[in-house]
């Protein structure tokens, strides 16, 4: 079996939040990898449809294989032209580097503000995605 040799550009998804209401995002992802951006709904749609990507190009390679109940259907991609790749509340760069222990370890940068911080799990990387997307609604809430 042929392994592909990905580019470290690979390593990077870009994130746009078009909307965030009550802690839920909407939005889109884009990756090098994928012709068109994949929307999402919800915080769970964001994760799963990242996951898959991850899976799908095997790229960072996770260290566990993921348990499910039932083989999920495979999802149709997208296909709609290209929009433009800035969120109109925020827009992120997400750098995945490692999978280990069932979550993502790497680096968020916060477009608007050129902040980059580093997380070492799913939870981390959501915590420092809606703390950037508090502020943005309410500046005085992230200064208590």
């Amino acid at each position: 079996m042929r392994q592909t040799a990905w580019g470290n550009e690979y390593r990077s998804t870009k994130i746009c939040i078009d909307s965030y209401q009550n802690g839920v995002p909407e939005g889109r992802i884009y990756s090098p990898y994928l012709a068109h951006g994949i929307r999402f709904r919800s915080l769970t749609q964001f994760l799963l449809q990242m996951e898959a990507l991850l899976d799908e190009m095997n790229f960072p390679q996770a260290n566990t294989l993921t348990r499910t109940f039932a083989m999920p259907p495979r999802e149709e991609r997208n296909k709609s032209s290209p929009e433009p790749q800035r969120g109109k509340e925020s827009t992120f760069h997400v750098k995945v580097l490692f999978r280990q222990h069932t979550s993502w370890q790497g680096s968020v940068q916060w477009l608007e503000t050129g902040q980059e911080q580093s997380f070492r799990s799913v939870l981390e990387l959501i915590l420092l995605m809606d703390s950037a997307l508090r502020r943005e609604d309410d500046p005085e809430e992230c200064t208590a």
